[in-house]
């Protein structure tokens, strides 16, 4: 998470300074504290939550017809938006304010998003981020209290073409640039109701301790191709730079999570993975053949007369044994 909210240093030592985070605490005392951000989403340690409801974008694809302003501010590609966007399903309104990315660079640690799940990262994040609108008038009031921001994170995997990142991919090469306003909704999963709810901060300095995180269970999908022109397209240093470095990397590593409890808006028996669901599936579907086979076997004219009695006892404790082996393993599966 970047807020431009970094004075009186220059353009290039925040450049230098947000590729040693070790160093920004010694700036900025909020870097050290408790409650940082990004964390690791332990999903067996998370705590259900039924009271949290699905989040409701407002606004989001009421886009109008002003452009929007996308900038490089040396550390990632920011997007502002319109005041009239905002989001509901928490305590209070939030106002949007602007979006930007975190990624890699496609090295071997496969490393780009902030936040990771069971300690593993995905591609990217894209980051929403909003202010509390009803206690606070602007953005720079809001993000030194405990309740002044709220911020979506979304995950995203290099695996499949997403037609709406190519409303920011576009323009990336730009320093600063106005682009036609889009549908932001777009580039949200589709599922809202299903997320990971905890009290952290800033990702980047002045790493104020302020934020509502909101981490989607549902990743969105971009391409190969989508993904390595936003790791290879953007500079960390101006244009007069004679040694220009590629923008990349540009994700904080993540912080422990010490006091605070991650919530969940989704029960433990919907956090099945896909691989243990379709584990379960493959049970239940193993379980139907048994079923059939037995129906076949009972149907089977070639067992003789004198035999059918005995073979029938034997069948019947056989099956008996297999349907109770099928309500465990269906159990499982629910």
């Amino acid at each position: 998470l970047w807020v431009n909210h970094i004075h009186a240093i220059s353009y290039l030592e925040i450049s230098v300074l947000l590729q040693r985070p070790s160093e920004w605490s010694e700036y900025f005392p909020d870097c050290a504290g408790t409650s940082q951000s990004p964390v690791d989403v332990v999903t067996t340690q998370t705590k259900y939550d039924p009271s949290l409801i699905p989040l409701t974008p407002l606004g989001y694809s009421q886009h109008g017809n002003k452009p929007f302003t996308l900038y490089n501010n040396g550390h990632t590609a920011v997007i502002e938006l319109p005041e009239w966007m905002g989001i509901g399903g928490l305590p209070w309104l939030f106002t949007a304010v602007q979006m930007h990315l975190h990624w890699g660079s496609g090295g071997p640690s496969h490393g780009g998003s902030e936040h990771t799940i069971n300690g593993l990262s995905a591609d990217a994040e894209l980051h929403v981020v909003h202010y509390n609108s009803e206690l606070y008038p602007n953005m720079s009031a809001a993000m030194t209290q405990r309740d002044g921001l709220a911020v979506l994170g979304i995950l995203i995997t290099g695996e499949e073409t997403n037609p709406a990142f190519n409303n920011i991919l576009n323009y990336l090469s730009h320093q600063k640039v106005s682009i036609p306003a889009f549908d932001i909704q777009s580039l949200l999963p589709k599922d809202l109701g299903r997320y990971y709810r905890y009290n952290g901060s800033l990702t980047t300095p002045p790493c104020h301790q302020s934020v509502i995180w909101t981490v989607f269970h549902e990743r969105i999908q971009i391409s190969k191709a989508q993904l390595l022109k936003m790791e290879t397209i953007l500079y960390s240093s101006k244009a007069d730079d004679p040694d220009r470095m590629l923008l990349q990397d540009n994700y904080r590593a993540t912080q422990p999570l010490n006091h605070r409890i991650i919530f969940a808006s989704f029960s433990q028996s919907e956090r099945l993975t896909e691989r243990e669901g379709g584990l379960c599936w493959g049970m239940v579907f193993v379980c139907e053949l048994i079923r059939e086979k037995d129906f076949r076997k009972l149907n089977t004219d070639s067992i003789r007369e004198k035999d059918r009695s005995e073979q029938g006892r034997q069948s019947g404790r056989q099956r008996q044994r297999r349907k109770n082996l099928c309500k465990v393993l269906i159990v499982v599966s629910d």
